[in-house]
């Protein structure tokens, strides 16, 4: 018999886990995730703790799917997150039925629209969106270059100085938020991120714990940032040695004068100063600023597509 009930929390993690593990732990791009690891995103300014299902069939659990609602989000536009039934138990009906569930809790959490993803080799998930009446509004890459010769021969504004943030240093981190604030109000999906979930991220995020930060700064005034994060369990898991560009951004009126150049090299450079082999990042495809122009200048090319979907609830 199945029965999809809501997530209890303190006490449904480990059943969380072992779903989400068998549903995404297997990804290249992904790795395992533990109890201890969920419990610290729990903790975030931005969790959503009322969303989640757990899908059991005879007792056993095999599905989960995260109904979330953003409370720092002023839109009602509500996201289908963490999604996926175990391998053994797909087809027959379980999606679709945590999928309608979703639906209906965001609906009834007053969401007027409903945002869902999939991969571009998920072709039932597809299918499974677009039959429920999902459009397609948005594609993400994600990227890999290798770190053995990291380009020096394209344009960088070398006049740009570069100072390392303090992650210690609160004026530092609101710094880092104000920029990816500036930088990314004009993205797709952007609301404002206070600092505290800044500052959470920088210093407490359970899979890159370690992480570096960057300013680059024009006539002594902050003008662009990068981020840096390497997951170490990630790394273990693969057997490789992969670390992230996690966010890079420069203010608009700063815009094409090679400075996104300058903190993209500074930063392939660190990772590999650090040991890594290979950098990845994540892109939105349809990028006002044509990000995707200096990331494969830079040696980046795409390794696979997301797409996000989107259902009026109306």
């Amino acid at each position: 018999m199945l029965n999809v009930r809501r997530f209890v929390q303190g006490e449904d993690e480990p059943a969380w886990v072992s779903v989400w593990n068998a549903v995404y732990g297997t990804r290249w791009d992904w790795r395992s995730m533990t109890v201890e690891e969920m419990a610290a995103l729990e903790k975030a300014p931005d969790f959503d703790a009322e969303g989640r299902f757990i899908a059991e069939l005879d007792g056993q659990p095999v599905g989960i799917v995260f109904a979330y609602v953003d409370k720092l989000r002023e839109e009602k536009r509500g996201f289908v997150r963490s999604f996926g039934v175990i391998p053994t138990h797909r087809g027959q009906g379980i999606e679709e039925k945590l999928a309608d569930t979703a639906l209906g809790e965001l609906k009834k959490r007053g969401m007027k629209v409903a945002q869902s993803s999939a991969n571009d080799d998920q072709e039932e998930v597809i299918h499974l969106w677009e039959s429920l009446g999902f459009k397609l509004v948005r594609i993400f890459s994600l990227m890999t270059s290798s770190l053995a010769q990291v380009q020096s021969t394209i344009d960088e504004n070398l006049e740009v100085a570069l100072r390392p943030a303090q992650k210690d240093a609160d004026e530092d981190l609101k710094m880092i938020n104000w920029l990816d604030n500036e930088c990314f109000k004009e993205h797709f999906n952007w609301r404002p991120n206070p600092v505290e979930q800044t500052i959470h991220f920088v210093r407490e995020d359970p899979f890159f714990k370690q992480q570096e930060w960057f300013f680059a700064l024009s006539e002594k005034k902050h003008v662009g940032y990068i981020g840096l994060g390497v997951d170490e369990k990630y790394n273990v898991e693969r057997n490789t040695k992969c670390g992230w560009i996690l966010d890079i951004g420069v203010l608009k009126p700063h815009r094409r004068r090679g400075i996104g150049t300058r903190l993209m090299l500074h930063g392939m450079r660190r990772l590999k100063a650090m040991g890594m082999t290979t950098a990845m990042l994540g892109v939105d495809d349809w990028n006002v600023t044509e990000a995707m122009k200096l990331y494969e200048k830079a040696g980046f090319k795409v390794a696979k597509k997301d797409m996000a979907y989107e259902k009026d609830l109306e």
